[in-house]
């Protein structure tokens, strides 16, 4: 709807004028003026409305400019004759309008299991995912923000490279090569809005519907997601000490892809071996599938030395590489990166293109100048100790509260532990959030994480992921004791 003004005349009242004009709309809406009927006179409605004709005149000219009214010289303004009956969104037939219909991949998505919904926030929560806010870097940002919007003059002001900013790409290139012993081209890095946005890339341009595809067993429920939207047919292949069971995909020749965590899979924590890495990438090599690496928090090693992603050996050009600033920076930020063969940049490039046109500039421009000053590094190495305190509080309280009873995975990377309970079978554990919750605690179960809700064991033991990024040692510990209670409690 256009804006009212007093462009009309001088004594226009813009208010009035909009008040009339509604009024006037809802009458032709409910047919109290029927097609090409003649509406009352600027005159008769100034009158009844107590103001000047001018202010029925700008009415008048905004359902004109809609097309509700029609006028002639010398004529009284009428509603206009090409207004369909059945416009009006209040028209007396009150039968449900016929739905469109929706396309195939709406369907599916339909059909898929809801997304895990944020709950009322408690005062202990052990989410995994989150990170602390006081983590965040405020001054370097600032600064290095601060400068990229002194760069953006008019040549900035314009869509650029759907592939990310060359300085951004140019910076993560040799940060790869320092953090994580990757060797890539610059034209290889696509900039994507976080690691879904990745995900959601290689699910359109690598998979049909009714492609399979390997995943771990458990995983990543969004990547899982994606995939199915995407209409592909699942193998969950279960996971152990050494990582993805590497040795069941002999019977799997027909995969598209293969999504792994290696360097601290999600959500056990465990690390792919050397042995099965190498099964990985020549069952690939021979199934002609690509690897998609999410290395989601390799920032963060505790207790074992960094482990070489699978895209440093990769000889075949298999690997797609996904990294993120989630886990270092912030989730707000949304902005991840994408390592793809030679042979996948153009059609990323485009699918990039046609998805969003680019990521926003000033936050990779900004991100750029973090990484190249050294301020980014610094950071990772900062927060590194801070969650190293974290995670030590963490083991530290469910050993002091729970001893023998809890059996704790993952513990030396990432942001999260594993927690099984011994004296708690896998059935109970909606049961045992819920116990927890009331006590102010946020436990969050691990069964939503395999397929169907876990392996028909029942000996399973109760499961539970908990993240403690965003959380210091006095509330860590504080949590773990409330749990304690809530869960010994009769």
């Amino acid at each position: 709807m256009g804006q009212f003004s007093a462009s009309a005349g001088t004594h226009a009242n813009p208010r009035g004028a909009r008040q009339i004009y509604e009024a006037l709309k809802g009458q032709i809406e409910d047919r109290v003026y029927q097609t090409g009927q003649p509406l009352p006179s600027t005159r008769a409605l100034a009158e009844e409305f107590g103001c000047s004709r001018t202010t029925v005149t700008t009415a008048y000219d905004q359902l004109l400019a809609e097309g509700f009214i029609e006028t002639h010289q010398g004529r009284r303004a009428c509603v206009a004759r090409a207004l369909r009956a059945d416009h009006s969104a209040r028209v007396l037939d009150k039968r449900p309008p016929k739905a469109g219909k929706l396309s195939e991949f709406a369907q599916r998505l339909a059909r898929l299991a809801r997304p895990p919904v944020a709950t009322a926030p408690v005062q202990f929560d052990f989410r995994y995912g989150d990170i602390a806010a006081g983590d965040f870097p405020h001054r370097a940002w600032r600064r290095s923000l601060a400068k990229a919007l002194a760069m953006s003059g008019s040549s900035r002001l314009r869509y650029h490279e759907p592939q990310g900013s060359p300085e951004l790409r140019t910076a993560l290139q040799t940060y790869l090569w320092r953090a994580r012993s990757l060797r890539c081209e610059v034209d290889q890095i696509i900039v994507v809005n976080g690691t879904q946005q990745a995900l959601d890339l290689c699910s359109r341009l690598l998979l049909d519907v009714g492609d399979p595809f390997v995943i771990e067993s458990p995983c990543y429920w969004a990547a899982l997601h994606v995939f199915k939207g995407a209409g592909a047919v699942p193998h969950h292949v279960p996971v152990d000490n050494e990582g993805l069971q590497t040795n069941a995909l002999g019977k799997i020749r027909s995969a598209r892809l293969c999504y792994v965590t290696p360097s601290h899979q999600f959500p056990l924590g465990h690390v792919l071996s050397a042995s099965r890495r190498d099964q990985l990438l020549r069952w690939a090599a021979a199934a002609g599938a690509y690897v998609i690496e999410d290395d989601y928090d390799s920032e963060y090693r505790y207790d074992i030395r960094p482990v070489p992603p699978l895209q440093a050996i990769d000889v075949s050009n298999q690997v797609i590489y996904l990294g993120t600033t989630s886990k270092t920076l912030s989730p707000l930020l949304r902005i991840g990166y994408v390592v793809v063969p030679p042979a996948l940049i153009e059609v990323f490039r485009t699918a990039k293109q046609l998805a969003d046109r680019h990521s926003p500039t000033a936050e990779q421009l900004a991100l750029a100048d973090l990484i190249q000053s050294g301020a980014y590094e610094r950071h990772v190495r900062k927060i590194r100790r801070r969650n190293a305190q974290r995670r030590a509080a963490l083991l530290s309280a469910l050993s002091q509260q729970f001893g023998d009873e809890v059996e704790v995975q993952g513990s030396q990377a990432g942001l999260h532990v594993v927690a099984w309970f011994k004296s708690f079978g896998a059935a109970g554990e909606d049961a045992m959030a819920n116990r927890a919750r009331r006590a102010g605690v946020g436990i969050y179960p691990i069964s939503g994480l395999y397929p169907d809700g876990g392996p028909a064991d029942s000996a399973r033991k109760a499961g539970f992921i908990f993240g403690y990024a965003a959380l210091d040692e006095r509330v860590i510990r504080s949590g773990i004791a409330r749990l304690a209670g809530a869960l010994t409690s009769k």
